[in-house]
C-alpha cells in the first residue's frame, strides 16, 4: 500500500518500522515503474501548459517557469535530503533521519526502503520525488504574476523540505498517521490538500495583483490550457497506477479508475455549466479533468470502478462552487488552486473513507473497508488526516513566507506587475510582434539604420 500498503511486509510499531525480508527484484514491475516514472515527471511540464495558459500574456513566461524550475530545484533538494526525511526508515513517527542523505546507500538493489519494494530503491526513490516535484510546482498557480522569481525560487526549495516531506513521512513513511490507519493510495493529503492550502496561505500572504478586481483578468491561450489538462491526465496514470509499485491488479484498477473519475466529473461539470449558463466552457472542461483526477488520487486502488464513477461525479459539486465563490470574493487565488486541489484533495480523501472496499471486481486487493463496506469509524479517520494536513501545511507555509520574506522581497512592484513578470522577472516575452524591438544608442540613432544626411 501507498502508507502501510504491504502488511505482510511492515511491521509498524509506536514510532518504528520493522522491515520483513525483501521480495526479489521483478523485471515486469522494474519496466512499469520505469514508465511510470517519467509519466510522472511529465505531469510538471505539463502543468506549466496548463497554468500559462491561464494568465495573461505578459506573464505566461514566468507561470511556465515556476513548473518548469522545480524539476531542478525541487528535484535536487529531495535527492539531497528531502527523500531521506521523508521516506527513510529510521527517525520516528514524524520525521525520518539522514541514513539516505545524498543518496547515500540507495542502490539498485532493493533494500533499505521503507516498504517491501520488487524494484531498485533508486528508481524508487525517483518515483517518489517526481511527486514531490509536482506538489511544490502546484503551488505556484496561487501566487502567478506577482511573486518575485527569487524569492519563489527560495520558498519553493524551502518547502519541498519543510512542509512537503514531513507530511509525506507521516501518510507513507509509517508515520503517525499511518499508524492510526489514514490511507492515502496516491496523494491526495500529501500532494492535493497539501499543495491547496499551501496556495490559499501564499495567496493572502502576498496579496491581490494589482488589477485584480479592477479589469477582467482573462486566459490568453485556452488551447494551452487543453493541452496541458490532456497531458496532466495522461501522466496521472503513471501517478495513480504508479503508485502500486508495479504491475498487478492494485495497478489494473487505479489505472481504469484514473481514466472513469475524470470523465464522469467532466460530464457533471458541463451539465452544471449548461444549467448556470447554457454554454460549457473548454476552460471549464479541462478543470473538470483535473478536479476529477484530484479526487480519484487517494483512493484510485482501493475502490471499485463504479465507485470512481461516483466519487468524480460527486467530487465536481464542491469544486465547480466553491470556484464561483472565490470569483465573487476578493481572495485573488490566481488559478483556483485551492478550489481545485485543496477542496478536491479534501473530497477524495472523505470519500476514500466512504468508498474504500478489501474486494474490488471479485479480488481482494484492497487493504481496508470503508463506510459502504461496514466500517464507517474510516470517515473519521480520513477526516482527522485532512484536519491534521490543513493545519501543518497552513502553519508552515506562513512561516516559510515571512522567512523569505526578511531575506528578499516577496512581491513584484506595481510597476513590474504592468510591464509584465516575464521582462521584468526574465528579461524575455512569451510573444513578440515583428523581428525584434530597435536599439536606441546613446546618440539617440537607431542601430542598424543610416544617419540622416547632412545637408
Amino acid at each position: 500500500m501507498r502508507n502501510l500498503r504491504l502488511l505482510g511486509a511492515l511491521a509498524v510499531g509506536a514510532g518504528s518500522v520493522a522491515l520483513a525480508q525483501d521480495p526479489e527484484l521483478s523485471a515486469a514491475d522494474t519496466a512499469w515503474m520505469l514508465v511510470a516514472t517519467g509519466l510522472v515527471l511529465l505531469m510538471t511540464p505539463a502543468l506549466a501548459f496548463f497554468y500559462g495558459g491561464l494568465v495573461r500574456s505578459k506573464s505566461a513566461l514566468n507561470t511556465m517557469m515556476m513548473s518548469f524550475v522545480a524539476l531542478g530545484f525541487v528535484g535536487v533538494a529531495w535527492a539531497l535530503v528531502g527523500y531521506s526525511i521523508s521516506l527513510s526508515p529510521g527517525g520516528n513517527d514524524f520525521i525520518g533521519d539522514l541514513r539516505f542523505a545524498f543518496l547515500n546507500g540507495v542502490s539498485l538493489e532493493n533494500k533499505g526502503a521503507v516498504a517491501a519494494i520488487t524494484i531498485p530503491h533508486l528508481l524508487w526513490m525517483a518515483f517518489q520525488g517526481t511527486f514531490c516535484i509536482i506538489t511544490a510546482a502546484l503551488v505556484s498557480g496561487s501566487i502567478v504574476e506577482r511573486m518575485r522569481f527569487p524569492a519563489y525560487l527560495l520558498f519553493m526549495t524551502l518547502w519541498s523540505v519543510a512542509v512537503y516531506a514531513p507530511l509525506a513521512k507521516w501518510v507513507w513513511g509509517g508515520g503517525f498517521l499511518a499508524d492510526l490507519g489514514a490511507w492515502d493510495f496516491a496523494g491526495g493529503t500529501v500532494v492535493h490538500i497539501n499543495a491547496g492550502i499551501s496556495g490559499l496561505v501564499a495567496a493572502l500572504v502576498l496579496g491581490t495583483r494589482k488589477d485584480f478586481g479592477r479589469q477582467a483578468i482573462l486566459p490568453h491561450n485556452v488551447p494551452f490550457v487543453l493541452l496541458g489538462a490532456a497531458l496532466l491526465w495522461f501522466g496521472w496514470f503513471g501517478f495513480n497506477a504508479g503508485s502500486a509499485w508495479g504491475a498487478s491488479q492494485s495497478a489494473s484498477i487505479a489505472f481504469v479508475n484514473t481514466m472513469l473519475a475524470p470523465a464522469a466529473a467532466l460530464v457533471v461539470w458541463a451539465l452544471l455549466d449548461l444549467t448556470r449558463t447554457g454554454k460549457v466552457t473548454a476552460v471549464g472542461v479541462a478543470t473538470a479533468i483535473v478536479v476529477g483526477l484530484v479526487v480519484i488520487t487517494p483512493a484510485a486502488g482501493y475502490v471499485s470502478a463504479t465507485s470512481a464513477l461516483l466519487m468524480g461525479a460527486i467530487g465536481a459539486f464542491p469544486s465547480y462552487f466553491a470556484m464561483l465563490w472565490r470569483a465573487r470574493s476578493k481572495l485573488d487565488d490566481s488559478l483556483d488552486v485551492f478550489a481545485g486541489h485543496g477542496i478536491g484533495g479534501m473530497t477524495g480523501a472523505i470519500l476514500t473513507g466512504v468508498f474504500g472496499q478489501k474486494v474490488i471486481a471479485g479480488v481482494e486487493v484492497g487493504y481496508f473497508n470503508g463506510l459502504l463496506a461496514g466500517n464507517p469509524q474510516q470517515v473519521l479517520i480520513q477526516a482527522f488526516a485532512v484536519l491534521i494536513a490543513v493545519g501543518y501545511s497552513a502553519l508552515m507555509t506562513f512561516i516559510l513566507l515571512k522567512l523569505v520574506g526578511v531575506i528578499t522581497p516577496l512581491r513584484a512592484s506595481a510597476k513590474d506587475e504592468a510591464t509584465g513578470m516575464d521582462v521584468t522577472q526574465h528579461g524575455e516575452e512569451g510573444y513578440t510582434s515583428g523581428e525584434g524591438a530597435i536599439l536606441v544608442l546613446e546618440s539617440g540613432e537607431p542601430r542598424g539604420k543610416p544617419a540622416a544626411a547632412k545637408s
